[in-house]
């Protein structure tokens, strides 16, 4: 079992900060992807190229998301099966994953690329950047499948306790999707379509990396030819965490869609404003997404090998993590979101800058909130409660829907406070519903030893 980590054992805070950081510069080299193509694409291509790509981000996000959200909930049951010690069982789990992520790939993929024109279309996007917009997320709708192998293959990893693997391709990957950036769009002049190509090209290189790791590396991941049949009873269990988990990312990407096209409405300057304060947000949100990971796997092995008291101790642990991290965030991005921006912008578009420090500083000011939806959120999930975790997508996507309606009436202001409402409102149903799935959780258990106590 090379490289796993138990989280079963020892002092909650120091696991999760173990196993967080590597996977905070995971996230953080993930960023770079999208922060590179960004960047250079809005520093040497222009403002109209960067509200092009800006203009896609949350359809990009509503597939994207998907795709990330149904292999993490994939990983769920191996995390458990990992803390249970029960190989056979996480073997297959392993196999139907694999399966299901080839299907799964095949279908998305033909889909959003026969549809592309059309989704474009629903989002009013600008005629002036229709063109540009097109060719950019074509491609990464061509490249679905280079997500797939990567998130699959950590999101295994990450089950089994190495957090680590992921960190490493993915630092690799990034040093060459910058390279590929610069070569692509210099030297060959392939404009935002060398953009995209870059990024696909280095998922698909990350997740190459990561699925060696899986086939050397792990005794308990040698398979038997048993361990390759597909299961009905595996997949169904698969589906079950998984299609909720990405069924949550795209419903929160749907109100993402919402305000977008709200946003896109303003017109191309307020297009480029958005884009280049999200992407800063984005990179320095990279934290939390550490955190609601970290938390999946810690509940899934912890729920796996039935230490129920380590679940209120390791959730509060990672609670004031995300609040310390919040305020810190906060105050950085007060104070210097001038000079970061204008990593995304060009001289010509410095006049974007008050723009961009409206919408970064009120996204900011509401970081706690969006800390507790990915804490509690994963956490709840890795419990193994999936589909209750994913109606504070719902919840999300009415707050970001709402607000995107008064975008309308009020303009920029309203679209600052979007994000912000949504992430409060999936907090007022995600605290109370912990301590409601953590009660069935032992109601269920205690259950199970009382039948198998009698029928000793």
């Amino acid at each position: 079992m090379t490289a796993s980590k138990d989280l079963t054992r020892g002092k909650p805070m120091s696991l999760i900060l173990g196993f967080g950081i590597p996977l905070l510069f995971g996230f953080l080299f993930q960023q770079f992807y999208n922060v590179a193509d960004t960047a250079i694409v809005g520093r040497f291509l222009g403002s109209n190229a960067l509200a092009a790509v800006g203009s896609t981000g949350a359809v990009n996000f509503l597939i994207i998301g998907f795709v990330m959200g149904i292999c993490n909930g994939f990983a769920i049951p191996v995390a458990q099966m990992f803390g249970a010690n029960d190989w056979k069982q996480l073997r297959k789990y392993v196999t139907n994953s694999l399966w299901l992520c080839i299907a799964f790939a095949v279908v998305i993929t033909a889909v959003t690329l026969i549809f592309c024109t059309q989704i474009l279309q629903l989002m009013n996007t600008q005629a002036d950047t229709f063109e540009r917009a097109y060719i950019y997320i074509f491609t990464i709708f061509a490249g679905i499948p280079a997500y797939f192998l990567y998130n699959m293959t950590a999101g295994i990893l990450r089950s089994l306790g190495d957090s680590k693997t992921p960190v490493s391709w993915l630092v690799i990957a990034s040093i060459i999707n910058i390279i590929l950036d610069i070569l692509f769009i210099f030297c060959f002049k392939l404009d935002v379509f060398g953009a995209a190509l870059a990024t696909v090209i280095a998922q698909f290189i990350s997740g190459f990396g990561c699925l060696f790791r899986v086939c050397r590396s792990f005794a308990v991941l040698k398979m038997d030819k048993d361990d390759w049949s597909f299961s009905i009873k595996h997949v169904g269990t698969l589906c079950a965490m998984g299609l909720p988990m990405g069924l949550q990312y795209s419903i929160t990407a749907i109100g993402s869609v919402i305000l977008q096209t709200a946003v896109n409405n303003l017109g191309t300057m307020y297009v480029a404003a958005v884009t280049a304060a999200n992407k800063l947000s984005m990179f320095m949100c990279c934290p939390f997404d550490a955190m609601g990971s970290t938390m999946a796997t810690y509940a899934g092995q912890n729920v796996g090998a039935q230490k129920w008291e380590r679940l209120n101790k390791g959730l509060w642990a990672c609670v004031i993590l995300g609040a310390v991290y919040s305020a810190v965030a906060f105050l950085l991005l007060f104070f210097t979101g001038d000079f970061l921006a204008m990593i995304f912008l060009d001289e010509k578009s410095r006049y974007l800058l008050p723009l961009v420090k409206q919408f970064l500083t009120t996204l900011s000011a509401f970081y706690f909130p969006l800390a507790l939806v990915n804490i509690v959120r994963f956490f709840i999930q890795g419990m193994g409660f999936s589909p209750i975790a994913t109606f504070a997508g719902v919840l999300e996507m009415i707050g970001r829907g709402a607000i995107a309606y008064l975008v309308g009436i009020y303009g920029f202001s309203a679209a600052c406070f979007a994000s912000p409402a949504a992430w409060v409102l999936a907090d007022a149903f995600l605290i109370p519903a912990y301590f409601i799935c953590k009660r069935r959780l032992l109601k269920k258990y205690s259950a199970v030893a009382q039948t198998a106590a009698e029928g000793a």
